[in-house]
């Protein structure tokens, strides 16, 4: 081979061509530089990665990966054995890695969205701060806001109606989830947000039930019930 380490991509993989006759102390060598000058290129990505070239033991592609993550931002999803559809199967579990991700992390805002400012995210999100009167929260998740929700929520926005909305002071324009929306004015479905008894601020949590977005008070047993 002219060169020790050769590294073909895609959307979803990795396919690292390594020296069968290269000593196996050196080809990591020759690894860490290869990604080092790659990073910017793969900076952050998700994949799966595959080896061709020379039989490896366990033992040593677990060395390859711990090197290229130690060198770079790269998360390895998985090691997949090489053949025609390799890259397909690439994809299923990149996308299956990025799917149990957005279920089970979520993201931090601080600050407050003002009016005309549109906040979008591909996970549940936690915003510290204000949601004001003509600013907007979308997310494919849940959206939890620490302060006062008094603009535009959006959760669930891929259409997923068992996501929530939670905000300390509950008082907005719109609330969707999924394909279901509720607004301040609809007295049926927010129960008149606007008209209720002036007590002091609680937190609140929006789900839908029978069709119907429904805003309670949260107690200790919320959340074993959605």
């Amino acid at each position: 081979m002219s060169q020790p380490v050769i590294i073909k991509s895609n959307k979803y993989g990795l396919n690292l061509i390594l020296d069968p006759d290269v000593p196996f102390p050196e080809l990591l060598g020759h690894i860490t530089k290869k990604f080092l000058e790659s990073e910017n290129f793969f900076k952050n990505a998700r994949m799966a990665i595959s080896f061709e070239g020379r039989e490896l033991t366990r033992e040593e592609e677990y060395q390859i990966i711990d090197t290229i993550s130690q060198n770079t931002s790269i998360y390895i999803v998985c090691v997949i054995d090489y053949d025609e559809n390799r890259e397909q199967y690439a994809k299923e579990k990149v996308e299956q890695c990025l799917v149990e991700e957005s279920d089970n992390t979520g993201r931090f805002y601080k600050g407050t969205l003002r009016s005309g400012q549109a906040l979008e995210c591909e996970t549940s999100i936690i915003i510290i701060g204000d949601v004001n009167p003509g600013a907007k929260i979308i997310s494919t998740g849940n959206i939890i806001i620490l302060g006062a929700l008094k603009g535009t929520a959006y959760a669930g926005a891929s259409g997923d109606e068992d996501c929530f909305v939670v905000a300390l002071d509950m008082n907005p324009v719109q609330i969707k989830i999924g394909s279901i929306i509720g607004r301040s004015e609809d007295k049926g479905i927010l129960a008149s947000i606007r008209e209720r008894k002036k007590v002091a601020a609680q937190p609140q949590v929006a789900t839908v039930s029978d069709g119907h977005i429904l805003i309670e008070p949260i107690t200790k047993n919320t959340f074993n019930n959605i």
